[in-house]
């Protein structure tokens, strides 16, 4: 058996080794005119396509890869900086006896959430570009290398049939006819011309639609990764404006607390100056993170009314034989818009965003939302102004009613002049 077995390996490997020297002499007989060579440009021209094809989807699945290592390595950076940031992060800065204390540790926290999900978002968007985009490209490009084969095997094949046919074209003109190898040749030659036909045409029916479906392969490529892209930055835009905001809280935090030390001493100094300003002193620095002023004195009208106050201001009380009448105007600061057009409440000095929420704690304190607009008016009296406070109506409110009898106070901290 081990004989044999040598045998039918050493007759194997003889044809192979003549095919492959029939081969080599039929190709030299075709490049130097002798004889002639089987061509189908059409069928040449899709090889063509099938090359660039090839080399096209070769270069986006590595540039693709290329991409995603990328976005490995940003995540990578991008985690590194956060942990950084987080190890940097103490809760511990401003005190723990302090009320702020407690607004800290939410801090804290919001900023490991938002750390957390920036993570995440890295993680998903890389995994669901290698699942959506790479995946489907690999299966795409892993039919070339079989029908790359194939392609090279028809080549072989198509010059076994030239040969096939060139040499009983040679018996038949020979000058003796020998009958027997007429029809062995004849019967190489069927044999070559079908392999070859039956290769050819499954490549002629396979080629065209592997070359249309390389449009299908691109859209979803791109469209998978155009649609990762901006789910993954628009989640990010939001995380990175959280953490801004964690910052922004940190620095105001920071502020507020700076400012609330440098203003014990003025508060203790003034409240010995007079009963009204003492006692709202007394009464308000709990509940404010802006410096507590004194409560302002009612402003029902514009008209002043006789009393005590009229002793302490007498630069600004009417004379005993002038009345002044709801219509009397009152002295306001010089910028202050005094002409009623309509268009602004008269005594508008400036416009303010609100940048946080702020509960009135009093009945002539006005409710603020993040956002809102409100036009900063004159105090009636000069008197009225305390440090820190502004007073004022909101803009929707102007727009609507054209009324300023609900205007009130705010902390200006929570706004910003626009």
């Amino acid at each position: 058996m081990a004989e044999i077995g040598k045998g039918v390996t050493a007759g194997k490997l003889a044809i192979n080794v003549q095919k492959k020297f029939t081969r080599a002499q039929e190709k030299v007989l075709q490049k130097l005119g002798k004889a002639d060579e089987t061509r189908d440009a059409a069928f040449e021209e899709t090889v063509g396509s099938f090359n660039k094809q090839m080399v096209e989807g070769a270069k986006l699945q590595k540039d693709l890869k290329a991409y995603l290592l990328a976005v490995k390595t940003m995540h990578d950076a991008s985690r590194r900086l956060q942990e950084c940031l987080a190890e940097m992060y103490d809760p511990e800065w401003f005190g723990k006896e302090e009320v702020d204390s407690m607004v800290e540790e939410m801090i804290e926290k919001e900023m490991d959430n938002t750390l957390e999900d920036t993570d995440a978002n890295w993680t998903d968007y890389y995994e669901k570009l290698t699942d959506e985009s790479l995946l489907s490209l690999d299966t795409y490009l892993s039919q070339f290398p079989d029908i790359k084969a194939r392609l090279a095997k028809r080549e072989r094949k198509m010059v076994d049939f030239d040969s096939a046919r060139h040499h009983f074209a040679s018996i038949q003109k020979g000058k003796k006819k020998d009958e027997a190898k007429i029809a062995k040749a004849e019967e190489e030659l069927g044999r070559a011309q079908k392999v070859f036909e039956e290769l050819n045409v499954e490549l002629q029916d396979e080629l065209p639609v592997l070359w249309d479906s390389r449009v299908g392969v691109y859209v979803n490529t791109f469209q998978n990764l155009a649609s990762n892209q901006e789910k993954f930055h628009r989640d990010m835009g939001k995380l990175s404006q959280n953490l801004n905001d964690v910052m922004t809280k940190l620095d105001e935090q920071r502020l507020d607390k700076k400012n609330g030390s440098a203003s014990v001493k003025p508060e203790e100094a003034s409240s010995s100056e007079g009963a009204n300003h003492s006692v709202a002193g007394d009464s308000q620095p709990a509940k404010r993170l802006c410096p507590p002023p004194s409560r302002p004195p009612a402003r029902m009208s514009l008209t002043p009314s006789p009393g005590p106050e009229d002793d302490e201001s007498p630069e600004t009380a009417p004379t005993s034989t002038t009345s002044v009448t709801s219509t009397s105007p009152i002295s306001t600061p010089q910028n202050a818009v005094t002409n009623g057009d309509g268009d602004l409440p008269e005594g508008f000095l400036y416009k303010v965003k609100v940048l946080h929420d702020y509960a009135a704690t009093d009945g002539d304190e006005l409710e603020l939302k993040t956002g809102d607009m409100v036009l900063v008016m004159a105090f009636d009296s000069p008197d009225e102004q305390d440090d820190g406070w502004l007073v004022g109506v909101k803009e929707s409110h102007w727009l609507q009613h054209k009324d300023i009898s609900i205007k009130g106070v705010f902390p200006e901290n929570f706004t910003q002049k626009v």
